[in-house]
């Protein structure tokens, strides 16, 4: 499971380690173990990040309102009262990190654990009664926009709306079933007061599991890994403390040494949330689940799912981990609001279906090449282990020999990678130059530059780029389209992770070189990279040449929207010589981007984006009539666009040759690679970069009979 970063070891970091941190840390350490993780943390904050803020009362403001939004993200549990008590320790979180006894975590945690236990049995009370579904009634839920209940009362109706919406949508859902159960089976149906009954112990269910992970999955150690992870994301949100356990976790998530479905999953408002899927996993060709998913239910084959609400991560990821070949039935909430149930067998997550590769796409008697990049991977710590720079290369010798006109290179939902590799990668469409600017926070930039003056391809090329293109596929897309090497397609920016990491175990004896201290582990934010025109990728991401319109467009998830992301900000420009390209290139983009902005179907995509965000916005109708017209409408929305998806003729695509049956030996590797063939023939935007690879071969073309 891949996290969006930069993975590079630099000299320079090496030194930072040793002359800023070990240097500092032969003073004294606090004994006790919390309080000498803090020091370590602030240290390592103040001395390393590559943009530290100052470790003040302000930062301890933002540290202490975020800790208690994440301890109560929903604000249901802390009264308003609590909060002011305490405030005392508002201006003292820079200090505990400094050495002053730890003291805020310990009696907010005290008080949180006091009020989860009223909150217990107030939702049993709560639940202990009928609901009715048919007074006109609105719940916010956004927890922006609300603050702490003033008193028990306002506490016990948020609640109450909470716990009636819960009911309702399972309460909807029963109807369904029963309505579907009925007809097929010719069976008399349940009342709507056995439904409703059925829908409150459902939840009185969720309910029970939410607070028993209170009182058993959340103890003291936890809150202070939350504690302390909240500060470290506080200066900036990709800047990350990992206690052993969570570190150990990790490592196993990156070895691919289990078998499950291939999601990474992440706790977000009570809910469990795919953030991205690795390539070649069961969840990557099924073709069913992408980024934004909300897993529901976890079901292990016929068997009764389990509701995962109130579930953490890790609690999550054993349920949906399981034996070799056994299959496992999620229940997920899509993007648009629609509940869908997938089956899936669970696998090893192989990495060999994660590396490079590439097919053709037979257009017009034309043959247009295509490589698919799932992530800039390397094996570092074996220097004849597989690089995603040679990959490419090898896809690129092969298609070559094939006797492509074009090609389309596919970054999207590339999180990025190795540094090194995406500079060398860039080289082979490019001939000797820069590719990307490194800065750390007292250095001038260094300049990161691709010295080998042979072009492996000088063909016409366009780059497939969305949201979640981030960190080194920013950097190869820019290097790209500052070149004017070819044609960028995709959403209407990427990303816009602009910074580098490094992993630093809390060991000072060991002068800080293990990634597995057994204090725990940080992810420091160390350097920022930059465009050879300047520009800063951070936050503002690479914006393409030719806009797509996307179901993701309207949602916020990219870096820009996260408070805590460092700046966008800019350098002097180095040096570079552009690419002269055999085709009118602004003619080519403005083209492509009047084909999309006419295409019924971009249209549809786009109006239906903006139509279904404003629909999951979280004030909700809690009038069953309401909330089923609600839902019934969003569910016309999707199947409209899913009509008109399916009418567009597929693309022709075959595999290389001699990579026909490729996996020969391994029947359900060959069935997926042949679904992945046939799932790029039916991809629209593969289709768009195909349409214009072709006005890119008809420029050329033109432009050789005017020559």
């Amino acid at each position: 499971m891949k996290r969006i970063s930069i993975l590079v070891v630099l000299v320079l970091v090496g030194s930072f380690v040793t002359t800023q941190l070990l240097g500092k840390s032969k003073m004294n350490l606090p004994p006790d173990r919390y309080e000498k993780i803090m020091f370590l943390i602030g240290r390592m904050l103040s001395d390393g990040h590559y943009s530290p803020q100052a470790i003040d009362n302000a930062f301890s403001k933002r540290v202490f309102e975020r800790y208690l939004s994440e301890l109560d993200p929903e604000k249901n549990i802390f009264l308003k009262g609590d909060i002011e008590s305490l405030r005392i320790y508002e201006n003292k979180i820079d200090d505990e990190l400094t050495g002053a006894p730890i003291l805020f975590f310990k009696e907010a945690g005290n008080l949180f654990t006091k009020r989860v236990q009223e909150a217990e049995l107030l939702y049993q009370k709560l639940l202990a009664s009928s609901f009715e579904f048919n007074s006109t009634e609105e719940v916010l839920l956004d927890p922006d926009q609300i603050d702490f209940p003033q008193n028990n009362n306002e506490r016990e109706s948020r609640w109450r709306n909470k716990l009636k919406f819960m009911t309702l949508e399972r309460y909807a859902e029963g109807l369904e079933v029963n309505k579907k159960v009925s007809e097929k089976e010719s069976q008399s149906s349940k009342t709507a007061v056995q439904l409703e009954k059925e829908a409150r112990e459902k939840v009185g269910k969720i309910m029970a599991r939410t607070f028993d992970r209170f009182r058993n999955k959340f103890n003291e150690d936890d809150k202070f890994n939350l504690f302390v992870n909240t500060i470290t994301t506080t200066m900036d949100p990709h800047t990350e403390f990992m206690p052993p356990v969570d570190k150990r976790y990790f490592d196993e998530e990156m070895s691919g040494q289990f078998f499950g479905i291939g999601a990474t999953l992440q706790y977000d408002e009570g809910n469990i949330k795919i953030t991205s899927v690795v390539a070649g996993s069961p969840a990557y060709k099924s073709g069913q689940i992408q980024a934004g998913d909300i897993i529901l239910k976890v079901g292990q084959a016929a068997e009764e799912p389990v509701d995962l609400t109130g579930f953490m991560t890790t609690d999550a990821v054993k349920l949906i981990r399981g034996k070799k070949d056994s299959e496992v039935r999620l229940t997920i909430r899509k993007i648009d609001g629609t509940i869908k149930v997938v089956s899936l067998i669970r696998d090893r997550i192989v990495q060999d279906e994660g590396y490079a590769r590439s097919a053709i796409i037979n257009e017009g008697g034309r043959k247009i090449g295509y490589i698919y990049l799932p992530d800039f991977y390397a094996d570092f710590d074996n220097p004849n282990g597989r690089r995603c720079f040679t990959d490419v290369s090898n896809e690129l010798a092969k298609l070559k020999a094939e006797g492509i006109s074009g090609l389309v290179f596919d970054l999207r939902n590339n999180g990025g990678g190795s540094l090194y590799d995406v500079v060398q990668m860039a080289g082979l469409f490019i001939a000797e130059g820069p590719i990307v600017q490194v800065k750390d926070r007292d250095r001038p930039p260094t300049i990161l530059k691709d010295k080998d003056r042979a072009v492996q391809y000088d063909g016409p090329l366009v780059v497939l780029v969305n949201e979640f293109s981030a960190s080194a596929s920013e950097i190869f897309a820019a290097a790209i389209q500052d070149y004017g090497r070819g044609v960028i397609m995709g959403s209407s920016s990427t990303f816009g992770k602009g910074t580098v990491q490094r992993n630093i175990g809390l060991d000072p004896q060991y002068g800080f070189s293990s990634t597995n201290a057994e204090l725990g582990t940080v992810k420091l934010t160390l350097q920022k990279f930059y465009r050879v025109n300047g520009g800063s990728t951070q936050l503002k991401g690479v914006t393409p040449d030719v806009i797509i319109p996307d179901n993701m467009e309207y949602l916020k998830f990219r870096e820009k929207d996260t408070k805590e992301a460092l700046p966008w900000d800019q350098i002097p420009k180095t040096s570079y010589i552009t690419w002269t390209p055999a085709y009118e290139k602004d003619s080519v983009i403005a083209f492509a981007q009047r084909r999309i902005n006419e295409d019924t179907l971009f249209q549809l995509i786009h109006n239906t984006a903006s139509y279904l965000s404003k629909q999951n916005e979280k004030i909700v109708n809690l009038q069953f009539e309401s909330y089923k017209k609600t839902q019934e409408q969003i569910s016309v929305a999707v199947k409209r666009l899913d009509s008109i998806q399916q009418g567009r003729a597929s693309l022709k695509v075959s595999p290389l040759q001699g990579e026909e049956n490729r996996w020969s030996n391994d029947q359900p590797k060959q069935e997926r690679f042949e679904r992945w063939l046939k799932g790029i023939g039916k991809d629209i935007y593969v289709e768009q970069g195909v349409k214009t690879m072709k006005d890119m071969i008809k420029e050329m073309s033109a432009t050789a009979r005017r020559a």
